[in-house]
């Protein structure tokens, strides 16, 4: 566990139900950063809770009553089930059960707290602002949903006074925040399962602008089209609005215009012209959508006091998050990719990356569709975005919260797709998409769920066409 923060301590026994979920893991690890008692429980032993227990944190693999400290507040995810049988003993108890964003409100408590949302981008924006405010020296908290390499994790406790975290807008918990500073990525409808239509989707994102400290400031996209009338249409009292993006992709004028934009496999850079003048930024991460996210890290740094030329020479220190076009392994001339994509514009942004990072070589992607509904609802966009791959492997649906929907299957868009292939097994559709891929090309595992376990299959299966095995 990491940082001395001066933030008074979190007293009182906290119990994680599925404490080794990204989003858990890191608010278990922060609280007992701050001092709490911590334990939890996970339906399996996993790194995950190897890490955490060898932070000193109480955890379980599997599920049983007897797991929960009669005098602890219990967290929970949407996630978790009321069949539980750890939620159910708690709640016979009547034991005190938190959502997991609550904890993370506690966690936070006494900071200068900034909520990166939208339906795609958090990650990494969060881990770019945290990073280039590590290397201002800055030492901010943090919580984020991948493990940023600067950190060692997605938890860390920081000498600072801000703290920079994922705010979730999929079940509306990012309500329970107040934030300094929001930084809003996007709003493209996502979670309609929840929210019913895109209407009410971004109405939720209204309602989370109006939690800003009075004076806070709201940043957003203005590419987008949900974004930018959340700029319009945001805030209570004070709320100071700032948008950002290339202006021939936006119907107005941002208040930070990216330009010059210039791309290529080791990185991506822009110029960045606002009311502060001109900077010029430059990432060693590729994709044009991470020069969006940037921007957006860099205006939250220059209103946290960095100056804006220190803070576009400090996100260059950043290199990435786990899970986020991330590197894996290769063999010969083929590399083999792992990527969180797991909404059509996710996924035509990887697509985007991996044909530059790819150059002359093939991509070929192995996609892991995440929810029943999400498939239902989006099965022809993730077709179209799919299908600038040069090869594509369907594998079954990664249930994740949701029970199975008769008919909802991943051939709803492998069937879609010409060329592609649907393999149910996802370690064999990984092998498939190995014996795809060309020399000099790559492969892409890409999705929100289990998908993430198969880089080593693809690995494995060019070694044994290299006969190295």
């Amino acid at each position: 566990m990491n940082g001395s923060n001066s933030a008074a301590p979190v007293e009182g026994r906290f119990h994680f139900i599925g404490i080794g979920g990204a989003g858990m893991s890191v608010v278990a690890e922060l609280l007992a950063s701050r001092g709490a008692r911590v334990s939890g429980s996970d339906r399996c032993a996993s790194a995950v809770l190897d890490r955490l227990g060898g932070l000193g944190i109480e955890v379980h693999a599997g599920h049983d009553a007897v797991h929960v400290p009669l005098d602890a507040t219990v967290v929970v995810s949407t996630a978790i089930r009321e069949s539980n049988p750890e939620l159910a003993v708690a709640r016979r108890r009547g034991q005190r059960v938190i959502h997991r964003s609550q904890a993370l409100a506690l966690a936070a408590s006494g900071m200068r707290f900034i909520g990166v949302a939208g339906a795609h981008g958090k990650t990494t924006t969060s881990g770019m602002l945290a990073v280039a405010l590590r290397e201002a020296g800055e030492d901010p908290s943090v919580a984020v949903g991948g493990i940023v390499p600067q950190f060692g994790s997605g938890a860390h406790l920081g000498s600072g006074e801000v703290f920079v975290a994922e705010a979730d807008e999929s079940d509306g918990s990012f309500l329970n925040y107040a934030p300094a500073i929001e930084v809003v990525t996007n709003v493209e409808p996502d979670h309609l399962d929840r929210y019913g239509s895109a209407r009410a989707f971004e109405e939720i994102f209204v309602e989370f602008s109006r939690r800003l400290v009075p004076g806070g400031l709201l940043v957003c996209c203005a590419e987008d089209p949900g974004a930018a009338r959340l700029a319009g249409a945001a805030g209570g009292e004070g709320t100071r609005v700032l948008t950002y993006g290339r202006p021939c992709e936006c119907e107005g004028v941002p208040d930070v215009a990216i330009t010059e934009v210039t791309s290529s496999p080791e990185g991506v850079s822009a110029t960045l012209t606002g009311p502060g003048g001109e900077v010029r930024l430059e990432l060693a991460v590729p994709g044009v959508h991470n020069i969006l996210n940037a921007t957006a890290a860099w205006i939250a740094g220059v209103e946290c006091g960095v100056g804006a030329e220190k803070m576009a020479r400090c996100l260059a220190a950043f290199g990435g998050t786990s899970r986020r076009f991330e590197l894996r392994g290769s063999v010969g001339a083929r590399r083999v990719f792992d990527d969180y994509a797991h909404h059509p514009t996710e996924v035509a942004a990887a697509i985007a990356q991996a044909r530059v990072v790819a150059g002359q070589g093939g991509v070929a992607v192995v996609f892991q569709p995440h929810l029943f509904s999400r498939t239902r609802i989006f099965a022809a966009d993730f077709a179209r975005a799919l299908a600038a791959a040069d090869h594509v492997v369907l594998t079954d649906i990664y249930a994740a919260r949701e029970d199975p929907e008769p008919g909802v299957t991943a051939a709803l868009i492998s069937d879609a797709i010409e060329g592609a292939r649907f393999v149910p097994d996802m370690h064999e559709a990984a092998r498939l998409a190995a014996r795809l891929c060309p020399e000099g090309g790559l492969v892409v595992t890409m999705g929100a769920g289990s998908i993430t376990e198969c880089a080593p299959d693809v690995l494995d299966e060019w070694r044994i066409q290299a006969g190295l095995e």
